[in-house]
């Protein structure tokens, strides 16, 4: 039976004794040395000559058997230890719905390839980053529908948003309809923390819910809104179909209702964001990552093995050994 590894000591402090070791041994040398007598004679050639005997050669082994049992004794006193390390964590979600714009301004160019697929796709990593919060997903363009419930399933909401395509749904920007379908969705919700992510390149033009009295909504259910303008300042460029030439592409004006977005972050406690690149939509999101972390605690159980007796059963088996060899095989008389 091998040792198992040893991983700490409980008592350490008696390590030290290991000190006393050489200390001793000097010590028990010197006083054997001062209590040698001897006899005199006038001539050793002939015990020269008298070859020394096995017991005489090996009578060191005695006293080697008493100092490995007390370095062994030391270490058991020292009480080593195995110890085995588990880790369990506790993740205290949020519930976060999305909420996304698929209106055909969402065709425009200034993002790569254009701002449907790029919001999309930051979406998607978002998504890939959850670890224990429950996401949803609202599409709106004219009207709000739900491509997907809250949900832990990330497989399955990674899925749902591959699927959401734009000239599905009646072209327009239904903003308050969008906020107050997904607001609706978290009205059961558990969680101590409600979220909505809400992005938009345009106004709101459709719909009869207006988007702040549908935050006012939002804010008396603890829901925090997160808004995000999407669009360059000023102009952007916007593929047209002509029957006479095609596919082109045009400079249209980027019309973002700013003033609108920022009372309805404002109303619920969120805050809101302009993403004019690709980059500045996934710091956006990352940056929403950060306000919105989940709390994770983690506990951490150690189980821990006494190893002393591979020290102690062995030092005592050495300590009969020497008491066995000093009264047979090492006997010495006075």
């Amino acid at each position: 039976m091998s040792l198992p590894r040893i991983d700490q000591f409980a008592q350490p402090w008696f390590l030290a004794l290991l000190s006393l070791i050489p200390i001793l041994f000097l010590w028990f040398w010197w006083q054997k040395r001062q209590g040698q007598v001897g006899l005199w004679f006038s001539n050793v050639a002939l015990l020269r000559s008298v070859p020394m005997s096995w017991r005489v050669r090996l009578q060191w082994i005695p006293t080697a058997l008493r100092y490995v049992a007390f370095g062994l004794a030391i270490f058991a006193l020292a009480r080593p230890q195995a110890t085995h390390t588990s880790n369990e964590k506790f993740a205290e979600g949020i519930d976060i719905m999305m909420v996304m714009d698929v209106s055909t301004s969402m065709k425009a160019m200034d993002f790569e390839p254009n701002r449907f697929e790029a919001a999309k796709r930051v979406a998607s990593e978002f998504i890939a980053s959850r670890i224990s919060d429950r996401v949803g997903l609202i599409v709106f363009a004219a009207e709000a529908f739900t491509q997907f419930p809250l949900t832990l399933d990330y497989d399955f909401a990674q899925n749902m948003l591959a699927d959401v395509q734009m000239d599905v749904i009646e072209d327009g920007t239904a903003i308050g309809t969008a906020l107050a379908t997904a607001t609706n969705r978290l009205r059961d919700a558990k969680a101590k923390s409600k979220v909505v992510i809400l992005l938009t390149d345009g106004q709101n033009n459709h719909g009869v819910i207006d988007p702040v009295t549908a935050s006012e909504v939002a804010s008396s259910m603890d829901v925090r809104v997160y808004t995000i303008g999407v669009g360059r300042k000023g102009t952007a460029p916007y593929p047209m179909d002509s029957p006479a030439f095609g596919r082109q592409t045009v400079q249209v004006q980027v019309e973002i209702d700013e003033d609108m977005l920022q009372n309805v972050a404002k109303n619920t406690g969120g805050k809101y964001f302009r993403a004019t690149t690709d980059g500045a939509l996934e710091s956006i999101y990352q940056e929403i990552s950060n306000l919105e972390k989940t709390k994770i605690e983690q506990r951490i159980y150690t189980d821990a093995v006494e190893l002393y007796p591979y020290f102690l059963w062995p030092a005592l088996l050495l300590l009969l050994l020497e008491l066995g060899m000093r009264a047979t095989v090492f006997r010495t008389f006075p």
